[in-house]
């Protein structure tokens, strides 16, 4: 069986490009998410910016109903990774990690992006032994102590405002004195009593023991002094590289163009320099990195390949 269309990866493109696909009329439609479908967004413990959503709702929240919603105009959700994809004449072929192979008329890739090291001395060595980049996963178990988040984004914010409902203390460490976060974001977090600000400041060193894992952080300053902050918990939240390995063929090239930082090329309608091929969400240039934007690039990428394959069929 060749399917009319193959979605790699389960996020919120990925789903909305699955439910947009079905309900247009494609047929065969398939998507490749080894995981629980959702993307990284539900690890996020607060979403306020989502259109029609009112009131405290996390990430897992807010993404729970999508799959059955697709799945109801017939979305098939396979639940292994995909290694590969490569196109030989109209055809593309999904690489399978089982090692199986399935054809593709089309294909739509979510893969999204990963959160990025800080590259401090310790980070990798205590990463999962007190090193997290993920604060509603691990926030929990530094309840009534003291932690650190470095960042200064949207992300790094509202993961210190949650730790700091939880949490005695929540040192934002940030190598700046201003942020990239939205405005309301950054005047709760100043607002919030147990937050306090180490800012033009960068992390230098984690440290602690493989029993007690991280004991606490090394900072320094942009005037080069340096301070210690004891804590067993450090949240990093610096960015995210683009997972874009399953478009990397045999001789090391990729199948469509890139740019220098491994972000797909894409135009207005999601289309990567070869027909058929769509790239959505965090992994395309100029992401804006959101949720509704992800989802509105799933709905325009599947818009563009009923249209492909309608055309190529008929």
């Amino acid at each position: 069986m060749i399917l009319d269309c193959a979605i790699v990866g389960g996020g919120p493109a990925g789903l909305t490009a699955g439910l947009y696909t079905t309900r247009g009329g494609l047929e065969n439609v398939t998507m490749f998410e080894k995981g629980m479908p959702g993307g990284q967004i539900t690890n996020s413990s607060e979403i306020e910016n989502y259109p029609g959503v009112i009131g405290e709702i996390t990430g897992m929240d807010l993404m729970m109903p999508w799959p059955a919603q697709c799945q109801k105009f017939g979305l098939v959700h396979e639940m292994v990774s995909v290694t590969r994809i490569t196109k030989d004449g109209d055809l593309f072929t999904i690489h399978k990690e089982d090692g199986k192979t399935v054809d593709a008329h089309s294909v739509i890739v979510g893969t999204g992006s990963s959160p990025r090291r800080v590259g401090f001395s310790g980070e990798d060595e205590f990463f999962g032994k007190g090193v997290s980049t993920c604060a509603t996963c691990d926030g929990f178990f530094y309840k009534g102590k003291e932690v650190a988040v470095i960042g200064g984004g949207d992300t790094a914010l509202e993961e210190a405002l949650y730790l700091a409902k939880i949490c005695s203390k929540v040192y934002l460490i940030h190598r700046r004195d201003t942020f990239r976060s939205a405005p309301n974001t950054i005047k709760r977090a100043k607002n919030t009593e147990n937050i306090e600000f180490v800012l033009n400041s960068t992390p230098d060193e984690v440290y602690g023991d493989e029993t007690a894992g991280v004991t606490g952080l090394r900072v320094i300053n942009k005037d080069g002094e340096t301070r210690d902050i004891e804590v067993p918990g450090i949240f990093t939240f610096v960015g995210n590289d683009v997972n874009n390995e399953t478009l990397i063929q045999e001789d090391g090239s990729f199948l469509c163009d890139m740019n220098d930082q491994g972000q797909v090329i894409v135009n207005i309608s999601m289309a990567t320099s070869v027909p058929g091929l769509y790239a959505t969400g965090d992994m395309r240039i100029a992401a804006p990195k959101q949720v509704v934007s992800a989802a509105g690039d799933g709905a325009v990428a599947a818009l563009q390949a009923i249209a492909y394959v309608d055309e190529l069929l008929n």
